[in-house]
């Protein structure tokens, strides 16, 4: 089930948005509260709360200690979090992604749709780490050993130190964010994306913006990571700027929307996903979702909104890397 994943998105103004917020939660990752590299409908929740409700959620670096150790970064300067999960954590996917959750939201059925608030995301370490290895990456015969780089974050000037002369405004998202897959398909990689949302690797999730996400199994069971302290489209060698993130989300069951893939927000943005392993599918995938939005979010015959597709849509490759 390899995809890759497209971004369409059409540039629309959407006004202000009032967010008013429930219970307020906090879900730190511990070897209990994080799965490792898969979705899987059977999981325990680490967390249960009410449609509504805010949950601050901390998610450590992707990769582990074994990354940032090829990187260069001595244990003595890791979380003590991350030494823990890493030493305690025995059951994990293919992937490295350490994901925070996943979280019951009373009230989600399959057939609803979760309404994520990304209400704000913030850098908790002072650098991240980015790699490739053979086979691997956008251009793996080029590419055919393995090399690891540590990258120095100045959370004060909120830039990347990448090297002499090269500083990179830091724009931090979670690469992973996504709901159980269909009980049906058992456990799946964290790796491509599909239907639940996942490695989405989009880097306009920033906070302020609202993604939503069909709900495939009863209390949705979210979960976030794969920080990311930033990323280009492409995502090219396979990894970002991986960090730790503490972001807080507001999760609403939406009753009144049905959706068969992810969508998303921003506050001057309507973004459609399509993903695939074929870039043309998921091109395909990613323009009829926009058009059924416009088609039913401004109601114009579905003529127009091939036209206007033409006119104002943008298509972005998020990633070319996953599958």
């Amino acid at each position: 089930m390899k995809r890759s994943i497209l971004l369409v998105s059409l540039f629309l103004f959407l006004g202000a948005q009032a967010w008013a917020q429930g219970t307020k939660h906090r879900l730190l990752p511990t070897p209990r509260t994080v799965t490792w590299g898969y979705f899987d409908a059977r999981t325990p929740p680490a967390l249960h709360v009410r449609s509504g409700d805010t949950v601050e959620i901390e998610a450590l670096p992707g990769g582990g200690v074994e990354a940032l150790e090829a990187a260069g970064l001595p244990r003595d300067k890791m979380q003590a979090a991350l030494l823990e999960v890493d030493r305690e954590v025995k059951e994990r996917g293919e992937v490295p992604h350490i994901l925070t959750g996943p979280i019951w939201v009373e009230g989600a059925e399959p057939g609803d749709v979760l309404e994520v608030k990304i209400l704000s995301v913030e850098l908790v370490v002072p650098y991240a780490w980015n790699s490739f290895s053979p086979g691997r990456g956008f251009l793996p015969d080029e590419f055919p050993y393995a090399y690891s780089k540590l990258v120095p974050l100045d959370l004060e000037r909120n830039v990347a130190k990448f090297a002499d002369g090269i500083e990179l405004p830091l724009q931090p998202f979670f690469g992973v964010m996504g709901v159980a897959p269909p009980a049906a398909v058992g456990r799946i990689s964290s790796g491509p994306p599909w239907v639940h949302a996942g490695n989405m690797d989009n880097k306009e999730l920033v906070a302020g913006t609202t993604l939503y996400l069909p709900v495939h199994v009863k209390g949705a069971l979210f979960s976030a990571g794969d920080g990311h302290a930033g990323q280009g489209d492409g995502e090219v060698c396979v990894t970002a700027l991986e960090t730790s993130l503490r972001g807080t989300f507001q999760l609403s069951v939406r009753k009144d929307m049905k959706l068969r893939w992810p969508r998303a927000e921003t506050p001057t943005h309507y973004l459609t996903m399509g993903f695939h392993e074929n870039l043309e599918e998921a091109t395909k995938l990613a323009l009829d979702a926009m058009l059924d939005l416009l088609v039913g979010e401004k109601h114009l015959s579905r003529s127009e909104a091939y036209i206007l597709a033409s006119d104002a849509v943008d298509l972005h490759i998020t990633q070319l890397v996953d599958g």
